[in-house]
């Protein structure tokens, strides 16, 4: 199998819904493998970190989608991620990420950490409250959404009752992220950003008659008072990438992560007694089974990589699933360690386009898998989870689990007498 049949199985369902095989056949050519004249695919930890960092490559602008995607202007999906910070180079990149990044500091994202525990416990009583306890639930529906969604809706001021609405058409919208998509599939990316971009349409007239103290009010605010510096496409499209991104990733990563721990049983008994160690477990949990599989670059000028010459105007796929297992970078890469040594996983990029809600995403995780083994010694799967067939986004489609009976009460708070550190 030659690196572009390795490709093409990558693409396949069967290589969406499991692509770590592939991978390994693909790093097999190297860390930087050329798969078409101008199309050449990473694998590498290092030489892909390079590349998010290095300003000689950028993310696929306007004129290269007139070429690659003719008719791209009349893809609702298409052109309203093209409008976001997701798809744009500097400088509209800067300006656009600048007006966001005030709700997403450091200090702003720590002073969630008791709103993020309140809906955690929130949650979990309702899983063990169900209507039928003790009968399987969907961890995704009843945990790895709500949460997620419920915090990046606060920061925007959605109303708690549109909730809901999000989740079909955020998995509707996200197919346009996937590198190949049929004519099918984005008609129906194309129906999630209509409803989508409707939605916010509709909350930023609200907004305009009764400003609120929320991130959608804010952008407003800076929209009507200088159309230069964030257009009213841009507006939308902006709102509509903070709301997907600001859940689709994190309720993967929950999903993902909690297989992974129910799977080693050992490592989540320690992390249950020890949630001091969450940092360190979550930032495992991204490096083995990343919510974030990939993304893309292309080369605005001549420049070599692990060892390979990469030609202005080529087109490169970064496998950050593949570099998260570089077992250059990573011993025994597919075996679950969170005590290794800092890993810095590639899961949320690098460089000018790393992940605004990067920080939260984490907050979320380090908050949410503590919680979970403690307040539910019993949690289990229920039956076998069903993954969805994307690659850039994965994550699991259902995730049947049983909560068991014998539920913890809510308690904020470490333990009494656990050890300090992380590992």
């Amino acid at each position: 199998m030659d690196a572009a049949e390795a490709l093409a199985l990558l693409m396949s369902p069967q290589g969406r819904v499991d692509p770590y095989p592939t991978y390994e056949r693909l790093r097999a050519y190297g860390p930087v493998v050329q798969a078409g004249p101008v199309f050449f695919v990473v694998t590498g930890h290092a030489e892909a970190d390079e590349i998010l960092r290095d300003p000689r490559f950028g993310v696929l602008d306007d004129a290269l989608r007139d070429q690659f995607l003719p008719g791209w202007r009349e893809s609702p999906a298409v052109a309203s991620i093209s409008r976001s910070m997701l798809r744009t180079n500097p400088p509209d990149h800067s300006r656009m990420r600048r007006l966001a990044a005030g709700a997403f500091t450091p200090r702003r994202i720590a002073a969630l950490r008791s709103v993020v525990e309140t809906q955690a416990d929130e949650l979990v009583d309702r899983m063990v409250a169900g209507d039928r306890p003790g009968e399987p639930v969907d961890f995704l529906e009843s945990f790895a959404y709500p949460l997620p969604v419920g915090v990046i809706c606060a920061l925007l001021g959605v109303p708690a009752a549109d909730r809901p609405l999000f989740r079909r058409w955020a998995a509707d919208l996200t197919g346009v992220l996937e590198p190949e998509i049929t004519p099918a599939e984005l008609a129906v990316a194309d129906r999630g950003a209509t409803e989508l971009r409707d939605y916010f349409a509709e909350l930023v007239e609200a907004r305009r008659r009764a400003p609120a103290d929320d991130l959608t009010t804010d952008l407003v605010q800076v929209h009507d008072a200088d159309g230069d510096r964030l257009s009213g496409d841009e507006l939308l499209a902006n709102l509509v990438v903070l709301l997907v991104a600001g859940f689709e990733t994190t309720t993967n990563l929950l999903g993902n992560g909690l297989v992974v721990l129910l799977d080693h049983p050992r490592e989540a008994a320690a992390l249950r007694d020890h949630p001091e160690f969450a940092p360190g477990y979550v930032e495992e949990l991204l490096r083995i089974d990343s919510p974030v599989q990939l993304t893309t670059r292309i080369s605005g000028a001549g420049t070599s990589h692990g060892g390979v010459d990469i030609p202005p105007g080529s087109w490169l796929l970064l496998l950050l699933g593949a570099a998260n297992r570089d077992p250059l970078r990573y011993p025994e890469p597919e075996r679950f360690d969170p005590w290794r040594p800092p890993v810095h996983p590639l899961s949320f990029g690098a460089g000018p386009h790393y992940c605004l809600g990067a920080g939260l995403a984490r907050l979320e995780a380090q908050v949410a898998f503590p919680l979970l083994l403690r307040r539910l010694p019993g949690l289990a799967l229920a039956g076998r989870p069903t993954r969805r067939t994307r690659l850039t986004l994965r994550g699991y489609q259902t995730l049947p689990v049983t909560t068991d009976t014998a539920s913890v009460p809510a308690q904020h708070g470490t333990p009494a007498g656990a050890a300090p550190g992380t590992p």
